[in-house]
């Protein structure tokens, strides 16, 4: 029944009785395309369901041949389409712009592997006295090649020859070569799949260039064995990535360094303690520590901290970043005696995880958090919801992989509500009431909760709470800019946004910017940070009151004072009682070394090319578990602790938090329930699902859209 543009559908309230619904009417077929391509502005689709055929807004004219083709029909550049006499020079100027940046990218994009194929340097067998019998005709290498059997058919086109017989002899010559590199990129697919090789390993600059080079070998070359690759091979490359980091040497002596450390445990329980250098906008890998066999005590931390310091010279290091564990706490007790000239400033990323962690955990949000992680479970544990929701959403997921557990919430919950009318729609259709769970009480519930006014306000209230920390998290993470000069004023700002977001009202937002200004007090607020604030302009032009403020003033003086104040003697001697063990992390140190170090000069390059990529979006589900399963946040790997929130208490000897012993002594495996406790613990209510045959959407009709990255 149809009223009020719209149609009345009957669909199964909480009590299982039947519950008429508005369902707005379908809107009207889109008539231009998605891709944001600028010949959009000018033509439309004659038929939503024949993509090929686009017809101008000026003249009428009716393109064939999709919307490149279009394109070129109002540019008028091309004799072979008929052009627009009636299109303004606005339009003509803008697709041939278009064009011809289109160009400039493909030629970028032609050089670009031309260089990667002249930096490949393979001694030729004619160096060595031996003759090259067969030379591949049209190369582009500067060096002969051997050829396999196939090339012993093909033989240089002769000059003497008739226009017929050389543009034949050249059709042959595309053709082989054609199937000459099929073949050969079978044996590399069989590779990548007998070894389970992700598909984005081949992505990359050197596995052309290894490719170019095995070409330039030609037949007959040996891979290197494991001891090579192990050895030899590694100790060369470690070598010629330190030699390719020189010029960051002379960074650092000119503008100073932060060192950074990150302790994390391998897959075979080895305690690792990661050391990372930061300047001019680039965090190189110094070594890694393997500290399976010690504490780690303050003392220890402070050890390798200064030891790193030696390394890269105590002139040279300006600040050592870390998280607020109490063990860090203590070594930047005793760094500050020693060397009382370096700061110390806890991690910006840290920090900020924690804030929204404890503003998800107030309760109004986390509700609403917990609600969506109900749809998201439901939809994703069952195969025929989760291709239905992909069918109303045109094959577009709801699930945004984050590199933390809090930037998933933040990108799923933006997601839902870019798609809430698709997901509404979804649990309305006639399909969604067919299905052979439809009674369950886990499908009312998520009908329930995706037709709820009141739970998509709040995911609303949710997404503008967390936002203005998401972009701060965002500037911290990313490697775009500098954050230190920023991370101050644009606090400021955050929570002047949160608090926008309540309405002003104090009642609302006290809670929020209390958690906010607790993690922040002493962390991000340090003379450092207000003196990065107070000395960029950015702040300072727009507010000159800036100047007088006196906690500003005082932040800036202090700062001034420890770095320039008078050199301090040896405050303290530390006795340094625990043994040492002897690193046996050589090898993995240096392997490390040469990746973390490659990724990040690739990920420079990326940035200055303007390749820019989203800091906060993963390609690994690890931590977004707990939208795919229940329980599934206890998986996550990253775990924020913050000491002011559990037991700070200290064991007296080693200087160890005593929530970190009794993790190590397995305290949560003893108390977790046995099989016969569980057993008796569950729920004999659950529901029963009978196992029906499989009904086969239809997707034939189903139009595919891509998803925007936020």
């Amino acid at each position: 029944m149809k009223l009020g543009g719209g149609n009345w559908v009957n669909t199964m309230d909480v009590d299982g009785g039947p519950k008429p619904v508005l369902v707005p009417e379908a809107p009207p077929p889109v008539l231009i395309g998605n891709s944001g391509d600028v010949g959009w502005e000018y033509g439309k689709y004659c038929d939503p369901t024949n993509k090929s055929k686009i017809k101008c807004n000026f003249c009428g004219h009716i393109s064939t041949g999709g919307i490149f083709r279009f394109k070129q029909h109002v540019a008028n550049m091309d004799n072979s389409v008929i052009g627009c006499n009636k299109a303004t020079p606005e339009a003509i100027a803008d697709c041939k712009n278009h064009f011809q940046c289109t160009e400039e990218t493909k030629s970028k994009k032609r050089q670009h592997e031309q260089d990667l194929r002249d930096d490949v340097h393979i001694t030729s067998a004619t160096s060595h006295g031996t003759a090259i019998e067969d030379v591949c005709v049209g190369s582009s290498s500067s060096e002969p090649n051997k050829l396999g059997p196939m090339d012993r058919y093909v033989h240089p086109i002769d000059g003497k020859s008739s226009k017929e017989e050389a543009l034949r002899q050249l059709s042959m010559n595309k053709a082989l070569f054609k199937e000459r590199v099929h073949e050969a990129s079978q044996y590399v697919a069989r590779w990548v799949y007998t070894h389970a090789i992700p598909f984005n390993a081949l992505d990359n600059d050197e596995f052309r260039k290894m490719c170019e080079a095995i070409g330039k070998f030609g037949p007959g070359y040996e891979p290197p064995s494991q001891y090579e690759l192990r050895e030899k091979l590694l100790s060369e490359e470690y070598a010629r990535t330190k030699s390719l980091l020189d010029d960051h040497e002379k960074q650092k002596m000119k503008l100073g360094c932060t060192i950074m450390t990150d302790a994390w445990t391998d897959m075979k329980r080895r305690s690792i303690m990661n050391l990372c250098m930061h300047c001019s906008g680039r965090t190189l890998f110094i070594r890694s520590e393997e500290t399976s066999n010690v504490s780690h005590t303050a003392e220890v931390i402070f050890e390798l901290l200064d030891k790193a310091i030696e390394e890269l010279g105590p002139a040279h290091v300006m600040q050592v970043c870390t998280d607020n564990a109490s063990n860090n706490m203590g070594a930047k007790k005793l760094l500050l005696e020693m060397r009382p000239k370096i700061f110390w400033s806890s991690c910006a990323t840290h920090t900020i995880n924690l804030m929204l962690q404890g503003i998800g955990n107030i309760k109004r949000f986390k509700t609403i958090v917990d609600q969506e992680k109900n749809v998201t479970i439901f939809i994703y544990v069952h195969h025929k919801t989760l291709a239905h929701m992909r069918k109303c959403t045109k094959r577009r997921d709801i699930i945004r992989l984050g590199v933390t557990r809090f930037a998933s919430n933040f990108l799923i919950l933006q997601s839902m509500v870019e798609k809430r009318v698709a997901l509404r729609a979804m649990v309305v259709d006639r399909a969604w009431e067919e299905m052979p769970i439809v009674k369950s009480k886990k499908v009312k519930d998520t009908t329930a909760t995706l037709m709820d006014a009141n739970f998509w306000k709040g995911v609303t209230i949710c997404i503008k709470v967390f936002e203005p920390l998401v972009i701060l998290l965002r500037l911290a993470d990313g490697d775009v800019k500098p954050s230190m000069a920023w991370l101050y004023g644009e606090m400021l700002k955050a929570k002047i946004k949160i608090k926008e977001a309540f309405g002003n009202q104090e009642k609302m937002y006290k809670e929020t910017i209390s958690i906010v200004e607790k993690k922040l007090k002493g962390r991000l607020d340090t003379p450092l940070h207000k003196t990065a604030y107070l000395l960029n302009p950015h702040y300072t032009y727009a507010n000159t009151d800036i100047f007088e403020d006196t906690d500003m003033t005082v932040a800036f003086m202090q700062c001034a004072e420890q770095y320039f104040g008078d050199d301090y003697a040896s405050l303290a001697h530390v006795n340094h009682t625990k043994r040492r063990n002897r690193l046996t992390t050589d090898r993995l140190n240096n392997m490390v070394y040469v990746q973390f170090n490659t990724r990040m000069m690739s990920k420079k390059q990326r940035l200055m090319d303007k390749k820019k990529a989203d800091s906060l979006l993963s390609s690994d589900a690890s931590e977004a578990q707990g939208w795919l399963f229940e329980g599934g946040d206890d998986h996550a790997l990253a775990v924020f602790r913050d000491e002011e929130d559990g037991d700070q208490g200290v064991h007296p000897a080693t200087g160890i938090p005593y929530d970190v012993l009794g993790e190590a002594m397995g305290t949560q495996d003893q108390l977790q329930l046995r099989r016969s406790a569980r057993v008796n613990m569950r729920d004999l209510e659950e529901e029963e699902f009978i196992s029906d045959k499989e009904d086969v959407l239809e997707e034939d009709d189903i139009e595919y859209e891509g998803d925007d990255e936020y």
